[in-house]
């Protein structure tokens, strides 16, 4: 696989878990070029495929002349790669369960072994922080420098009214990670409504925060969820594949008017 498809399959994913709908984007650094990253142009991302995956460098300009609308968001992507070279895949997404923890002083905490990452701390970005009030989209390099200083070392950070950004080493974690901070955050909110005012939620400890994604990261546990949902949004893309062939196979043009003279004639007979 390309790393282009795998990007294709990134966005599949994050769309069939009801992480992104029309809006959200994910991103991969180019293992030729630290200095570039591939995204998608503006597009819904379960539409995305191959051919709409473009090239940025890390101020978050197209490579290649662009003649497609582009992210207004991008700048989040090149701003935390600049700042975090250990990083080589980062998802912005609207994550329904995580936006109330970004308006509310409750933090996201670890409540199960698949969330164990939030306990290494899930900051979140205040945009009036680093802007007067007004249009909260990431839209310039300083605001992505400024999401990304928040970020700082952490596994990712809710974004106030807007989402989240979240972050990995590798295509395959960020994914992940996002998939599992929206399932924590729905957990969490189900356990506190259960539990009550001032009822007791146990969460997960330091070191078990530590001993799990340890374990997690030593034995490759996710590579046998990051297979199966591929092979499901491989499935799904030579489905819609196979859907338009058959469309553009049962859609032939009228045959001419005296198409049998015609035939006749291009072939010397008559």
């Amino acid at each position: 696989m390309s790393e282009r498809e795998d990007l294709v399959l990134a966005y599949r994913i994050l769309a069939a878990h009801g992480v992104v709908d029309a809006y959200g984007h994910v991103s991969l650094r180019t293992a030729r070029n630290p200095q570039r990253y591939l995204l998608a142009r503006a597009m819904a991302p379960e539409l995305v495929t191959a051919d709409d995956i473009l090239e940025f460098d890390l101020d978050s300009n197209a490579v290649k002349e662009a003649r497609v609308a582009l992210y207004l968001e991008r700048y989040i992507h090149g701003e935390v790669f600049k700042s975090r070279p250990d990083i080589n895949a980062v998802v912005h997404n609207h994550s329904p369960s995580v936006i109330p923890f970004g308006v509310t002083t409750v933090p996201l905490r670890p409540l199960f072994n698949t969330g164990a990452f939030i306990g290494e701390g899930v900051p979140t970005f205040e945009i009036r922080d680093f802007q007067e009030s007004g249009d909260i989209i990431v839209k310039t390099p300083h605001l992505g420098h400024s999401l990304a200083t928040t970020l700082g070392s952490k596994p990712a950070a809710l974004m106030r009214g807007h989402g989240a950004v979240v972050v990995g080493e590798s295509l395959m974690l960020a994914v992940v990670r996002s998939v599992y901070l929206e399932l924590s955050a729905k957990l969490q909110m189900q356990a506190m409504l259960i539990a009550g005012p001032g009822g007791n939620i146990v969460y997960l400890d330091e070191r078990e925060v530590a001993a799990t994604s340890g374990r997690q990261a030593s034995a490759g546990t996710w590579k046998r969820t990051w297979d199966l949902w591929c092979i499901k949004a491989r499935a799904q893309i030579e489905m819609e594949q196979k859907a338009k062939r058959r469309k553009s196979q049962s859609v032939k043009p009228p045959s001419p008017a005296g198409g049998g003279s015609e035939r006749r004639r291009r072939s010397g007979v008559g």
